[in-house]
């Protein structure tokens, strides 16, 4: 059973009011994504903001185990419990009082896991969860039924091919790879994150999994850091391997993008 989020106490800022010292590497930024994302990036509807109004900060999530270990169901249930806590911290830190943001609680959920053999999924499956092993990406890796993803389907919103219906729609996907085990790595962006197998099961009571922590931050629209830094901030977990959890200049970049597009939902 996942713990839920209760409602949140409101402390964050109402308004955009970022500390001094944070101003000029903020306007840094901003500049930077507007100049280096590809086309319009503040009409590419389909980031962690859209996700969250449009479900109600309900999150649901496919997990593609591509893997040949198998996974007990402890250890998924702690999966699920991961997610929940690593999208709490942006959740709580960047959006929960900000700027008109109209939630106080989230709920993340897995409706789906995606292996190339039910065997490696040991144990029950939990309710409310398909399995799927039958559908592949172009790769050959196993993927949830794109007929229910988000990232497939955001442009023109037709679910319809979903068999499992609203219940099995999933709006990112969690992909954990046994190719990148012994790799502190990973990749993330408005359809998800993936991550090695091994960091994920090393690390499940583990508070702060700053990779996925990381790989969050670019379903929030925000970039990496590889090749500069902005003006006075050194360590932020945008910038990989600089810090091991969400710091305030990272929450600041996140308000940021919910400021710039918030109008799209009427707020």
């Amino acid at each position: 059973m996942v713990t839920k989020a209760s409602s949140f106490n409101i402390s964050a800022s109402a308004d955009w009011d970022p500390p001094s010292n944070l101003t000029t590497a903020l306007d840094e930024v901003w500049e930077h994504e507007m100049d280096t994302y590809g086309g319009d990036p503040l009409t590419f509807k389909n980031y962690a903001y859209d996700h969250l109004i449009d479900t109600k900060a309900n999150i649901q999530y496919c997990v593609r185990w591509d893997s040949t270990e198998t996974v007990t169901a402890s250890q998924r249930a702690s999966i699920e419990n991961v997610l929940q806590r690593s999208y709490q911290k942006w959740f709580d830190k960047a959006l929960v009082g900000f700027d008109g943001f109209p939630y106080t609680t989230l709920n993340v959920n897995v409706v789906g896991w995606a292996a190339n053999d039910a065997a490696l999924l040991e144990g029950d499956i939990a309710d409310g969860v398909t399995v799927y092993t039958e559908t592949k990406d172009v790769d050959g890796i196993p993927e949830c039924d794109p007929a229910c993803g988000r990232a497939f389907h955001y442009a023109d919103g037709d679910y319809s091919g979903c068999e499992g219906g609203d219940a099995a729609r999933y709006d990112v996907s969690l992909w954990l790879s046994e190719s990148l085990n012994g790799e502190l790595a990973g990749f993330g962006g408005d359809w998800g994150q993936q991550l090695p197998t091994d960091y994920v099961l090393e690390n499940l009571d583990t508070d702060n999994l700053h990779i996925l922590l990381h790989e969050m931050g670019h379903t929030l629209a925000l970039d990496d850091f590889y090749d500069w830094t902005p003006d006075g901030v050194t360590n932020f977990i945008m910038k990989a391997g600089s810090a091991f959890e969400i710091t305030d200049f990272d929450a600041w970049m996140a308000k940021d993008w919910w400021r710039h597009i918030k109008s799209r939902f009427g707020l």
